[in-house]
């Protein structure tokens, strides 16, 4: 085999690595709209924070509403999807949290999507279990209480944070 050959082959086995490192990756999101999802991720829970009781997915993060979807329909697609990735299948209801209001939705990409109060859910990508980074982002993304609604009016201080979206 010669050195070209040789070459070659380790680049691709590097690439082919590191794809497989990134996609298989269950830390709690680098903040490039990777979201990791365990066995909790599949329910939806109350939490007490810094901005009153939230909707959190099982594993304690938080979920999102894009104010800028209209009820039972997901306009964020393409690059708003890297930072706001949905809470995607079939979820149950945890303690606190009203099972009449989850359902779930056909996305236009095929996907299924989680829902309350007909609001699509959604992360912030740049979250870990317990942050509220994204509430109040550009106005548009916010924390969900347990009737369904945005909780539009805690916006914390530091969250001026322009997402693109």
């Amino acid at each position: 085999m010669n050195r070209r050959t040789r070459t070659a082959i380790a680049l691709s086995s590097a690439a082919a690595l590191a794809t497989l490192v990134a996609c298989g990756s269950d830390d709690g999101g680098d903040g490039d709209g990777d979201v990791a999802t365990g066995d909790d991720s599949g329910r939806v829970e109350m939490s007490d924070t810094s901005l009153g009781e939230i909707l959190v997915d099982g594993e304690g993060r938080t979920l999102y509403l894009f104010t800028s979807d209209s009820p039972g329909e997901s306009t964020c697609s393409d690059d708003c999807l890297d930072a706001w990735p949905p809470l995607e299948g079939e979820v149950e209801a945890g303690e606190g949290v009203n099972e009449d209001l989850l359902d779930t939705i056909e996305r236009d990409d095929g996907a299924t999507q989680a829902t309350y109060g007909d609001w699509p859910l959604y992360y912030y990508a740049p979250d870990d279990v317990g942050d509220v980074e994204g509430q109040g982002v550009n106005d548009v993304w916010y924390v969900i209480d347990a009737d369904g609604n945005a909780i539009e009016d805690a916006v914390e201080e530091d969250d001026e944070e322009d997402s693109g979206y």
